[in-house]
């Protein structure tokens, strides 16, 4: 009988690790990607500036020189200083000025407040329920500027603002607040672009972070300290738009399901607004609410009726 020879079977191929590494970081077709940040970072130093046309986005402005000023005003009381004077205005750009305090702590809270804040609306341009949740921050944003501004435009502009932030939370499943909020986080943690061509460029009133530092610290030019700082926050800004792209790997479908997950739900017979992903239980201990409690019944019969809340005995049923 003739031998027959027979081959070992051939293991399949391994994946490749870098290949997956590499598609880990790689954008979804559902994710915004490095393009659509630069983008809109043109549009926004385009309207920033240009004569007229920067009215449209005043209370964005606004929103995005307040915060900043608020994290000076923060740090100094911190630090022990006394807030003397605070200027917020979309043409001329915000100011606060300090008694005593931490100069170096109080000047460095600015744009390392601006940083952290539009990196937390970077991450929402990649979760719609994330973009949901800091809609409400943004909503309230929006209109504290206002105790300190009178212009009508921007009162008005402010409204319409408001009124398209609601808007986008029933346009398709809430996609629309996403992009809004993108949109945001550039604004927020590109903010030394902005503050220093205000102050370079423009010939603006209210010096940039950056000449405060140069006067504070004379041995360091006020251009190394911008640069420093432009380097700064263009880093944060890869490492919130690569972490937002690897911790939200989900799709459109997918994305509209966990958000939907903002519904009301009831603890211990109250209806109550639930934040929180299926994942995590929704029912904490909370005494009930009184038999007699009208306003929880009418309310809760007001959300019945929209579909808003789901499988929740009312108080009284």
């Amino acid at each position: 009988m003739a031998a027959t020879s027979s081959r070992p079977p051939i293991a399949p191929p391994m994946p490749s690790i870098s290949t997956s590494a590499s598609s880990t970081l790689a954008p979804s077709s559902d994710q915004p990607g490095g393009r659509v940040i630069i983008a809109m970072a043109v549009i926004i130093f385009g309207f920033w500036n240009v004569p007229v046309v920067r009215n449209c986005i005043n209370p964005l402005k606004l929103f995005t020189i307040g915060w900043h000023e608020l994290c000076h005003i923060a740090a100094a009381i911190l630090s022990g200083g006394r807030i003397l004077k605070i200027t917020i205005d979309p043409h001329v750009g915000g100011a606060t000025i300090v008694e005593g305090g931490s100069p170096g702590f109080t000047l460095s809270a600015g744009y390392i407040g601006s940083t952290l804040l539009g990196g937390a609306f970077i991450l929402a341009g990649w979760d719609t329920l994330v973009a949901k949740i800091l809609s409400f921050v943004l909503g309230v944003g929006l209109v504290l500027p206002l105790v300190l501004v009178r212009d009508k435009l921007t009162i008005v502009l402010t409204i319409l603002y408001e009124g398209l932030l609601i808007g986008f939370w029933f346009v398709d499943h809430g996609q629309a607040l996403r992009w809004y909020c993108l949109f945001v986080g550039v604004m927020n943690i590109l903010f030394v672009i902005w503050d220093v061509a205000d102050d370079r460029f423009f010939h603006k009133s209210n010096d940039s972070d950056a000449t405060q530092f140069s006067i504070l610290y004379p041995s360091i030019g006020a251009h190394i300290w911008a640069t420093f700082w432009i380097l700064f926050q263009l880093g944060f800004l890869a490492g919130f738009a690569i972490l937002g792209i690897y911790a939200f790997k989900l799709t459109n479908e997918q994305m509209d399901a966990q958000a939907g997950k903002m519904q009301y739900n009831c603890i211990n017979g109250t209806p109550m607004i639930c934040l929180l992903p299926s994942a995590v239980p929704a029912y904490m201990t909370r005494p009930p609410a009184p038999k007699n409690s009208l306003s929880f019944m009418l309310f809760g019969t007001a959300l019945q009726e929209f579909g808003m809340m789901k499988h929740c005995h009312l108080p009284g049923q």
